[in-house]
């Protein structure tokens, strides 16, 4: 029964993909492969996972060109004017279906997001030392545009023992959107998922300051081998007041620091990294004076490469730690537990073979210690064991017929959800009912 209620959402789908696959304006190129003149293999194994190549590219600021510049000296032979001959515009569009194994309660199941995201950007060099990643998002879920992920970077080179050393700045708004290994929160797998889906809870670092803060900092990166930064986030809230006032939300008190240290070490065909990152941060729940919660997240990552021809495996893995002191709450301002800890873990494998398909596996874990105010029944999204625990699997599979096109059919099981496996939210539903079938189409130009 439940397979003649998919198929007419799967088809409408199909004829989605078959539609867009038939179209000659998909093989369109975004803007930094325009600026190097170098295909999107050139920097990704799959986009947005990055190669060695595409780390070097961000970290050098996205400043790297192939392509002639409208230039302009002055009389010392200084390059005053440097303007790229194609623009940095770019364009983006996701577009999905999502079917719940169990229907949430008083929705409609089979749901169609058209578009899910349309993103634009303003992506690539603004100087020779300059360069930017400045994306604008609509999402069908709020009707209407925000400022999404974006990183604005300076970069330059100086020898230290003989050694290169890359050096420069970072401004941007969402930790960890400034990294360039795919073990980190903002570019780790899976790469998109349902908007819709309910999904455990997260730490601070994973979402919690995402695009409502502004971070500078600076890094280094010598040798090709250790890697440094240290980034403060101050708040810089999108809607709301400004300055931020009484009326005001999760607002930071002072600023926040960032760190991020990595290991690399590249052989022929082989690439590993091992590094940690982390973030403390004093939040006002409500208003800009009084007490503060306190967050201290500490993680470990890991990533390894190995290519064999036009096979790539690549795989993930990182863990957050995040101590929760709280001195008040969201709610109704009262704290059970004032220490709290919440723990994740999430590993990943893929494979990219004849630069066309990809296969993912994923697992994910959350822990955590009981909160009858955080964690509380609710239907679909509360917990009737006070407990954030949860965990299990994702399957992926992605057909690009360009580079610049992708088609994914993603799958997530879940083995427990917010602290049980069955009847976890008190209210009858089971952590199976969130399994998810997400079907994917992603359109960049």
């Amino acid at each position: 029964m439940r397979m003649n209620y998919i198929a007419p959402g799967i088809i409408g789908i199909i004829i989605v993909i078959m539609l867009c696959v038939l179209t000659d304006e998909t093989q369109a190129v975004p803007s930094y492969a325009r600026q190097t003149n170098l295909p999107c293999n050139s920097c990704h194994t799959i986009f947005p996972e990055l190669k060695e190549f595409g780390r070097l590219f961000k970290l050098n600021g996205y400043t790297l060109t192939g392509i002639r510049f409208i230039e302009s000296e002055s009389g010392q032979k200084q390059v005053n004017l440097k303007l790229s001959s194609i623009s940095p515009l770019s364009a983006m569009v996701q577009s999905s279906f999502t079917h719940f194994d169990k229907t949430l309660p008083r929705t409609q199941n089979n749901d169609v997001s058209f578009p899910q995201y349309l993103s634009f950007f303003v992506a690539g060099e603004i100087t020779p030392r300059i360069g930017t990643f400045i994306r604008v998002t609509y999402t069908d879920k709020t009707a209407s545009f925000y400022w999404d992920n974006t990183d604005i970077r300076f970069a330059d080179h100086l020898k230290v023992a003989s050694k290169d050393l890359i050096y420069g700045v970072t401004l941007n708004n969402n930790p960890t959107v400034q990294d360039v290994w795919n073990s980190t929160p903002v570019w780790g797998f899976p790469y998109l998922y349902s908007s819709i889906a309910p999904v455990p809870v997260s730490t601070l670092i994973q979402n919690g300051l995402a695009r409502q803060v502004a971070g500078l900092g600076g890094y280094i990166f010598y040798d090709r081998k250790i890697y440094g930064e240290f980034t403060m986030y101050r708040s810089a809230r999108q809607g709301g007041p400004h300055p931020p006032d009484g009326s005001s939300t999760g607002i930071i008190k002072n600023v926040s620091p960032y760190w991020r240290l990595a290991l690399q070490h590249q052989w022929s065909d082989q690439y590993l990294e091992i590094g940690t990152y982390g973030l403390y941060s004093q939040i006002y729940p409500q208003g800009i004076a009084g007490s503060t919660n306190k967050y201290t997240d500490i993680a470990f990552d890991a990533q390894y490469d190995h290519v064999w021809g036009n096979t790539y495996l690549t795989a993930h893995t990182t863990y957050i730690h995040e101590h929760q002191n709280l001195e008040t709450s969201y709610f109704d301002g009262i704290v059970l537990n004032r220490r709290n800890n919440l723990n994740t873990f999430k590993i990943d494998g893929n494979i990219y073979f004849m630069q066309k398909y990809a296969a993912f596996l994923g697992y994910f874990l959350t822990s955590g210690n009981e909160d009858r105010i955080l964690y509380y029944p609710a239907p679909i999204r509360g917990s009737r064991t006070r407990q954030p625990d949860s965990g299990g699997f994702v399957a992926q599979f992605d057909f690009l017929p360009w580079y610049n096109t992708k088609f994914s059919l993603q799958y997530t099981i879940y083995t427990k959800f917010n602290g049980a496996s069955e009847n976890y939210d008190g209210y009858g539903r089971n952590a199976s009912g969130n399994n998810t079938l997400y079907l994917l189409a992603w359109l960049n130009f």
